[in-house]
């Protein structure tokens, strides 16, 4: 019996560095090479922010002794409450160099939310992007700053580049307690050239420095808590595995405040010398699309839906993608349909699915160069090099045979050091041997490659039969009328539970029934597989890093169909 447990190449290149260190030798290999661009929001490449390696350590070395000058000690949290641009990055950077916990808050949050993880892990500074159609973003900080006696200080980032968008209030300092990024940076003369330095002669790979707090569907969000080393080494061996080097040119529409964005994207990039490109503070796919073709993108980021988004453009032909090469999709399965059209239609040939999950820093499986378009679709790749996994059976803890479905579990490096001031939440995930328990259902295949089947949670359950949405998504987007699809269950008084189907049609494709879909399915899919509910939608409830929100769903359709709780 073969079982459902592999460990990844083991490597010399796990770095035992911190964050700043790494950062310091790269830039200063690569002083002259570009490092990163900021698109301008109105789309003129010749309004871009630019920096070279030798640029852009010189402001984060500033915004470092700027942070020292502020009185931020080692291990205190700063938090960056803001969509993408330039200075997200160079304050993840200059944390990292004085050893700062750099705390990511989701832009999506609110008031409530923004104040309950100011309070849950002690932040002292927040750094906050101008208000926008979308948030008051000035407003809410002021109120967490009266709320919240941790809090003591508010920096207020510049507004957008160039961006074209409404910015109500660019935050103008109201009391001593608050200023503006440009002050932050501009008090770097108050300590002397060689502090930063000392500051880091004081730090370890071992020590935290960032903070993400996870969804928080279920109660409030728990901070997930990583290390240089856990981070660091993600980033380093994701770009390993992409071929990266200084020749790349990553585009980023993903979030910094999520993994995504912030490891995938910056700590892959920087590490191997690469540059990287904002096309915007949030994915527009038109805007993505034309950074890379005015700046020669190599790689393009982004979850699934992305993706579609940016084939479905009317224009998506007239953009020029011939530099791309590779990419990650990552966040949800991606349709075969939607893999084969990036590989022929936008060159992306040597593109990446990545699995994981805030907690492993995050990716722990990955697909390599040469993956067969069914590995790319249908699997998330394998176990990363230096990290292990193995599937259990979730009620008695035992690995599976290889193709059983139960529950991924990962450990290595790239496991957190725990959930911020929660040990016994830490305790719940982590168990005594050090693995991380997902909480997703998946298989191993005999070549080692996992298949994710969902999550334990979102697994229904009609009638005793264990259905997994994933199986009946995939089929139903061959569909000609189907662009996107979620499968959700709900209740039922008879089954326990059914199944509907959340749907996208494609421009122009007549509305479907269930009766429609019910026909399709006959005698393709098994009887107790077929929707019995239809939900016809313009779009999905997401999280700002790009997951769908399948709970959010199944609440709106009971309270729509008047199903009631189970």
């Amino acid at each position: 019996m073969q079982t459902s447990y592999t460990a990844g190449e083991t490597t010399a290149s796990l770095l035992e560095t911190t964050i700043g260190e790494n950062f310091a030798r790269v830039s200063e290999r690569f002083a002259d090479r570009e490092a990163l661009i900021e698109a301008a929001g109105d789309g003129r490449a010749d309004a871009a922010r630019r920096w070279t390696y030798a640029e852009l350590a010189h402001d984060v070395d500033a915004a470092a002794r700027g942070l020292l000058a502020a009185g931020v000690a080692k291990g205190e949290r700063v938090g960056i409450w803001s969509p993408n641009c330039a200075e997200w990055t160079i304050l993840q950077y200059a944390t990292a160099a004085v050893g700062a916990i750099l705390v990511n808050v989701n832009p999506a949050y609110r008031s409530h939310e923004l104040q309950f993880v100011v309070r849950q892990n002690g932040m002292r500074t927040l750094v906050v992007a101008p208000s926008d159609r979308t948030s008051e973003y000035v407003a809410m900080a002021r109120e967490a700053l009266a709320e919240c006696p941790e809090l003591r200080k508010l920096v207020f980032l510049p507004a957008p580049n160039a961006s074209g968008e409404a910015v109500f209030e660019a935050g103008v300092p109201s009391s001593g307690a608050e200023t503006t990024w440009e002050d932050l940076v501009g008090r770097a003369g108050e300590v002397p050239a060689s502090a930063v330095a000392e500051r880091a002669a004081t730090l370890s790979a071992e020590d935290p420095i960032n903070i993400q707090y996870t969804s928080g569907t279920t109660g409030f969000p728990k901070g997930a808590t990583l290390t240089h080393r856990n981070i660091l080494n993600n980033g380093f061996a994701i770009g390993e595995l992409l071929g990266y080097t200084p020749e790349d040119r990553v585009v980023i529409p993903v979030p910094f405040y999520h993994c995504f964005g912030m490891v995938i994207g910056n700590l892959a990039a920087y590490s191997h010398g690469s540059a990287t490109i904002l096309p915007g503070r949030t994915f527009r796919p038109d805007a993505a699309l034309r950074a890379v073709q005015d700046f020669g993108g190599t790689s393009l980021y982004g979850v699934p839906t992305m993706f579609i988004a940016e084939l479905a453009l009317p224009d998506f032909g007239s953009y020029r993608l011939e530099t791309l090469r590779t990419g990650v999709m990552a966040g949800s399965p991606c349709p075969e349909e939607v893999m084969k059209r990036v590989i022929s239609d936008m060159h992306m040939e040597d593109v990446a699915i990545c699995y994981g999950m805030t907690e492993t820093s995050p990716v722990s499986t990955m697909t390599r160069l040469g993956d067969t378009l069914a590995q790319r679709t249908g699997t998330v790749g394998r176990t990363m090099p230096d990290l292990e996994t193995k599937v259990i059976d979730p009620a008695t803890g035992e690995t599976v045979e290889r193709g059983a479905i139960g529950e991924l579990c990962t450990r290595g490096y790239a496991v957190m050091s725990g959930y911020w001031d929660q040990p016994d939440k830490t305790a719940e995930a982590i168990d005594a041997d050090g693995w991380m328990h997902t909480g997703d259902l998946a298989h191993m295949d005999q070549d080692g490659y996992v298949v994710i089947e969902g999550r334990i949670k979102d697994m229904v359950i009609r009638g005793g039969e264990n259905i997994y949405p994933r199986e009946i998504e995939e089929f139903l987007y061959r569909h000609p009328a189907i662009q996107d699809v979620q499968v959700i269950g709900v209740p039922d008084a008879t089954y326990g539970e059914e199944l509907m189907a959340c749907i996208i049609l494609k421009p122009g494709a007549e509305a479907l029934t269930a009766e429609d879909l019910a026909e399709y399915c006959r005698g393709r899919l098994a009887h107790y597989k077929v929707p019995r509910y239809i939900d016809l939608r313009d779009s999905f409830p997401m999280t700002v890093s790009g997951k769908i929100r399948k709970v959010q769903m199944r609440e709106e359709a009971v309270e729509r169909l008047g199903l009631g709780a189970r």
